[in-house]
């Protein structure tokens, strides 16, 4: 099912939405939160067009995985990690599809990277290849919006990739996808309506098991966390004006326009 995370009339809720057609979408009211349990509907139904949609997870952190796609490591002239390469954006980065990403004011080269992101379900840590599986909640669609000029000045990248509204997030959580099958999904970005991006999910040198393996070695992951898997071929400038649109076969769309900062 998909789920949303939104507010209406000052309130935030979690919610499934229904339906197959954009403009009669409706959102069934979650009770609470639906992390880790079995959640209860409420029953109350308003339509997805009345709400305002939120980033689909509440923020905790962002673990992103650099280069893991070889055409996207080649393009920028960089070697294949032989180990996943993680790094972390703040959520403090995240905004929601419609949300407006804005240009920082320290960048003049702002470049998109659409990612299929992972959505952790419950607490876990040191989690065998065997049991990824139980752990995922589900999966959204993801931009690391990056200021590919900072990235390349400076050693870290907390500035280049971790600044405000650098991390669009959405439409909505999909958690029915088995892992399987969000292994071999197709990715695209669009600007403005142009192709800049297309791969397959099934192109990452190391796929999905691994980075959930790899980071949870390290830290405790909790119930909202997001992995970043990576980004395919394709990156290229955003300018103030343009719309991006991250899309991913059997979730959704998720669509965010460039502004100025200020």
């Amino acid at each position: 099912m998909r789920i949303a995370r939104f507010s209406i009339d000052g309130n935030v809720a979690f919610g499934v939405v229904e339906g197959d057609k954009q403009d009669e979408l409706v959102l069934d009211i979650i009770k609470g939160i639906p992390y880790g349990v079995d959640f209860e509907l409420s029953g109350v139904k308003v339509p997805l067009s009345k709400v305002r949609l939120l980033p689909p997870v509440i923020g905790n952190k962002i673990v992103a995985f650099g280069r893991n796609y070889a055409s996207h490591a080649k393009e920028l002239g960089n070697e294949v990690p032989e180990a996943p390469f993680a790094f972390f954006k703040p959520s403090t980065a995240m905004i929601a599809s419609g949300d407006d990403i804005q240009y920082p004011s320290f960048s003049e080269d702002l470049h998109h990277e659409a990612e299929l992101a992972v959505v952790i379900g419950r607490m876990c840590r040191e989690v065998p290849r065997e049991r990824v599986k139980d752990v995922i909640f589900g999966y959204t669609c993801a931009n690391d919006v990056t200021a590919r000029d900072v990235q390349k000045r400076e050693k870290q990248w907390a500035r280049a990739k971790g600044f405000d509204t650098s991390c669009p997030l959405g439409p909505w959580v999909e958690t029915d996808l088995d892992l399987a099958r969000a292994g071999d999904l197709t990715i695209q970005c669009t600007v403005n309506g142009e192709q800049r991006q297309l791969g397959r999910t099934s192109e990452m040198t190391h796929p999905i098991e691994d980075l959930v393996v790899n980071i949870s070695e390290a830290m405790t992951l909790l119930p909202g966390d997001v992995i970043l898997t990576g980004t395919p071929a394709g990156v290229g400038p955003l300018h103030v004006g343009d719309e991006v649109a991250v899309t991913i076969e059997g979730i959704g769309t998720l669509t965010n326009k460039v502004v100025k900062r200020g």
